[in-house]
């Protein structure tokens, strides 16, 4: 058997927030972790719809990157970035 060639393996303390809120179509659960990883950014979990992204500042503010990221409608992106920039460092 080959030895695995590991690119990193690191293990870090994280801060994760959990919340649950409801916006005019939808529930979102989300779980944002932070850690020293990813310049600053955090991780932005979807629980509901499994996926998640890396996400600053400036990806709140790209047009179409939530859309696309999390695939959901303009409506909910919208109160999805809201909340966000409210909360993403």
């Amino acid at each position: 058997m080959n030895e695995r060639f590991y690119l990193y393996d690191d293990t870090e303390e994280t801060k994760t927030r959990f919340v649950s809120f409801m916006g005019e179509n939808q529930r979102f659960d989300l779980a944002i972790m932070y850690s020293d990883r990813y310049y600053g950014k955090a991780v932005v979990f979807d629980i509901q719809g499994s996926r998640f992204a890396i996400l600053g500042q400036d990806d709140l503010d790209e047009p179409g990157y939530l859309e696309h990221a999390y695939q959901i409608s303009e409506e909910d992106a919208s109160e999805m970035r809201d909340f966000l920039q409210e909360v993403i460092r």
